[in-house]
């Protein structure tokens, strides 16, 4: 299973946007990481993990598709 959520910083600015089986410890991850977040949003879930790929992957082209072609901050841009 999976869900699919965002992490933001101040003023709600996506930076973000990925999947996790436990939300809780994956905040706990994103939080020792050092990058900015203030907040955690999840979107839908819980899911099967293809579905939670699909949706993850749609909300990152939607995302582009307003920001010129870009990723949210800290999302790599492979085949999103």
């Amino acid at each position: 299973l999976g869900d699919v959520y965002k992490r933001q910083k101040e003023g709600r600015k996506i930076v973000y946007i990925g999947i996790t089986n436990n939300p809780n410890r994956r905040a706990i991850e994103h939080d020792n990481t050092g990058k900015e977040f203030t907040h955690v949003l999840l979107i839908r879930g819980p899911m099967s993990r293809e579905r939670a790929e699909k949706l993850e992957k749609e909300y990152i082209q939607k995302y582009k598709r307003g920001h010129k072609g870009k990723p949210p901050k800290y999302n790599k841009n492979k085949t999103t």
